[in-house]
């Protein structure tokens, strides 16, 4: 019988798994059998996504939930481990961290505006990957590794260039760390998003001029929501994507092809 999308004995970590795309992808690979480990840097926000996962799910052993800043290497090195102690093995790894950027034109942007971006969309992948690639190496079983990067990686906004270059950034990385861990049997790839309806977004898509300008632009005719990347994140770290690396997945209705 094939089934290739059932994550049972899978060990999954989510960074940015408390709210969002990553609390999206956490649901999904939980339905799927898969025990996870959710990452947030805020403590009653993680522990709330952590309650909920685990009512939702109905198996609160499977739910563990760890607060980290990403952009900080020992953090990072400290709950990667306490995440394998707690889930056995680390399967998946999913780096969807980030923060958003502030809408500051290029001549008026400051050193530390840019650094701020850089910080998280981009060291917080990077210190992520590194950790989760030399488990996976070691253990001989190989992994899948994916980065939540944008649309802003391969579209132009202004005001948003250091935001578009942390993704840009991003899916380079991936492409790169495709062909480097293939003899490691890790497969990595990346997932844009286009306008999804999240805390990061909720300012945006609710104002009327903005919607008014995008929502024509998008075939779909909506915003997307996190349940979208359910999909794409059990498929990711199944068996049926054990030939797809160095791949970036755009899921945003259609936005980026019209």
């Amino acid at each position: 019988m094939y089934q290739p999308f059932d994550l049972s004995g899978h060990g999954a970590v989510i960074t940015g798994g408390n709210g969002g795309i990553g609390y999206g992808m956490a649901r999904a690979l939980l339905a799927s059998g898969a025990s996870v480990a959710i990452w947030g840097s805020n403590t009653d926000k993680t522990a709330q996504a952590k309650a909920r996962l685990a009512e939702e799910c109905g198996d609160a052993a499977r739910v563990h939930a760890f607060v980290c800043d990403v952009g900080d290497e020992a953090q990072i090195d400290t709950t990667f481990a306490a995440s394998v102690a707690a889930l056995g093995r680390v399967d998946s790894c999913f780096a969807n961290a980030g923060v958003s950027a502030k809408g500051v034109p290029l001549i008026e942007m400051s050193l530390d505006e840019f650094r701020r971006v850089q910080r998280i969309n981009v060291d917080g992948v990077f210190l992520t990957f590194r950790a989760a690639a030399r488990h996976m190496a070691a253990h001989g079983q190989g992994g899948s590794l994916v980065a939540t990067a944008s649309t802003a990686a391969v579209e132009g906004a202004a005001r948003n260039s250091h935001y578009g270059a942390s993704k840009g950034a991003v899916t380079a990385f991936v492409r790169a760390l495709a062909v480097e861990l293939a003899r490691h049997k890790i497969r990595v790839n990346s997932i844009l998003p286009g306008w999804i309806v999240t805390d990061m977004t909720q300012k945006a898509v609710n104002n009327e001029k903005f919607a008014g300008a995008v929502m024509p632009r998008i075939p779909a005719r909506r915003w997307g929501e996190i349940d979208d990347f359910g999909g794409i994140a059990v498929y990711l770290a199944s068996t049926a994507a054990a030939y797809t690396t160095g791949e970036q997945f755009i899921i945003d209705g259609g936005y980026t092809k019209f």
